[in-house]
């Protein structure tokens, strides 16, 4: 006996299946586009103590950003002979500017002094941190450091991971003496995509475009790299040097991941570095 309502049941139970499926796809769209710059900025350890009880000599300064925040951060005058050169540390996505005293004290032994700073968010700081956000950050970490009496034809911007598509922004904005880029990625949609295949580029709220800002910039550059890097794939670094109109060096150090000490604030690191400074002297 043949049932006259069974493709009528059918149709209702798959126009149900599809409004079930739609309604998964948009929560679960909503609550990546909510959640996120969780998984993006990740501030750890704390508001910091005082400069000087990390880095001898070291002092605390305020930042002030041009939306109306004040950001902590670190003054460490250059030792061993004083360059007259000056250097922003343009911080990566974890930490705050306690963990970055190592890399502070290395480049100050090489006679460079050295701005230490924390994004808002991050290191006892107001605010939450965005792409714009970071971007007025960082102005104010130029803007300090040319209070302080540097001239800005004379500052370099260090940008590790992050904070190299931060230093980037920032070049094109106000160009230095000179930019080292470490380990950046090629975009936050490419590096997003090796760690959230699932999630579309067009979700994210902060896009990071840096080979595309680097294309554009007139400022002797270096990048450097570790190719034992699975955070950010050397493959990526090396678009955005391949990008540099005026590239300097790229350097890829063997055997060394996206954390490791050697990478973050080795000899070899800092030597590049400095090989940088020599190049625009």
């Amino acid at each position: 006996m043949t049932d006259e309502n069974a493709p009528r049941r059918r149709l209702y139970r798959a126009a149900a299946v599809g409004v079930v499926s739609a309604f998964v796809i948009a929560v679960s769209g909503g609550l990546v586009w909510s959640v996120q710059r969780s998984f993006v900025y990740l501030p750890t350890g704390g508001k910091p103590p005082s400069a000087g009880q990390v880095i001898a000599g070291a002092r605390d300064v305020l930042l002030h950003t041009d939306d109306g925040l004040e950001l902590g951060a670190w003054y460490v005058p250059a030792r061993n002979g004083d360059l007259g050169e000056a250097v922003v540390v343009v911080n990566g996505n974890a930490g705050n500017r306690e963990t970055r005293a190592p890399l502070a004290r290395a480049l100050a032994e090489e006679g460079f002094a050295v701005l230490l700073f924390d994004y808002r968010g991050y290191g006892g700081n107001p605010g939450s941190p965005t792409e714009n956000g970071l971007a007025s950050d960082a102005r104010a970490a130029a803007d300090a450091l040319s209070e302080l009496g540097h001239d800005p034809k004379s500052t370099f911007y260090f940008g590790e991971s992050l904070g190299a598509a931060v230093a980037a922004r920032l070049a094109h904005e106000r160009p230095p003496a000179g930019l080292f880029l470490r380990s950046p990625f090629s975009s936050l949609a490419d590096v997003a995509a090796v760690h959230y295949p699932f999630v579309p580029g067009s979700f994210l709220r902060d896009t990071y475009p840096v080979t595309e800002t680097v294309k554009d910039l007139d400022v002797p550059t270096s990048v450097v790299m570790g190719d034992a890097d699975t955070v950010v794939p050397a493959r990526q670094s090396g678009e955005v040097a391949r990008a540099c109109p005026n590239l300097v060096e790229e350097v890829v150090l063997e055997g060394l991941g996206h954390n490791d000490a050697d990478l973050t604030y080795g000899p070899e690191v800092v030597a590049a570095f400095t090989r940088l400074a020599d190049h625009v002297r």
